[in-house]
């Protein structure tokens, strides 16, 4: 068994099941989205995105583009949801938690295509 091959999809499996965690719910409610979810999805997002680098495959730079897509989407997410917190008193707008939700939504469809070609590539993986 290869660690740096467990620990890889470890974190590309748990950055997709965080930001599905976060994006499950009511688009517009923001009671049922939970900002720190969105806060660890965008940190292991990032690991994920880190740990991908070095990999000079043409999977491992479609890898790479995945996670970037989901990396800038998240972060924009971030981005309004702290804009929103900090312009209203409790919780953000429906509009608001709506377009947060909406940008975690393209992560998560870039996350679960970076989890598809990593099955794809471990299906496809040949002992020697």
């Amino acid at each position: 068994m290869n660690l740096e091959k467990v620990i890889f999809g470890f974190f590309v499996v748990l950055a997709a099941t965080l930001n599905f965690g976060f994006f499950l719910g009511d688009i517009g409610d923001p009671a049922v989205h939970n900002p720190i979810e969105l806060f660890a999805a965008v940190v292991v997002n990032l690991i994920a995105t880190v740990l991908k680098f070095g990999d000079r495959t043409q999977i491992g730079a479609v890898h790479l583009a995945t996670s970037l897509v989901a990396d800038l989407q998240l972060i924009a997410a971030a981005t309004v949801w702290s804009y929103a917190a900090a312009t209203t008193v409790g919780l953000p707008s429906p509009e608001a938690t709506a377009s947060v939700v909406s940008l975690s939504g393209g992560a998560l469809l870039a996350n679960l295509i970076s989890v598809t070609l990593l099955l794809v590539e471990t299906v496809s993986f040949h002992r020697r």
